[in-house]
C-alpha cells in the first residue's frame, strides 16, 4: 500500500472516531447506570459462536 493511501486511511479512521465518539460515550454511560446488567444473556451466545468457529476450524483441518 502506498504511503498516501496509508495516510488517507489514517485520516479516515480519525474522522470516523471523531464522528462516533459522542454516541459511544453516551452508550458507555448508560451501560454503567444499568441496575441489573444481564451478562449471561450476552456471554452464552458469544461463547456458542466461538465454540462453533473452533469446531469449523478443526473440521477444515481434517
Amino acid at each position: 500500500m502506498a504511503m498516501w493511501e496509508q495516510v488517507l486511511l489514517g485520516v479516515g479512521a480519525f474522522i470516523l472516531l471523531f464522528l462516533f465518539w459522542p454516541g459511544a460515550k453516551a452508550a458507555m454511560e448508560r451501560s454503567k447506570a444499568a441496575e441489573n446488567p444481564d451478562w449471561k444473556g450476552a456471554l452464552i451466545p458469544i461463547f456458542m459462536v466461538i465454540v462453533f468457529v473452533i469446531l469449523l476450524i478443526f473440521m477444515a483441518r481434517a
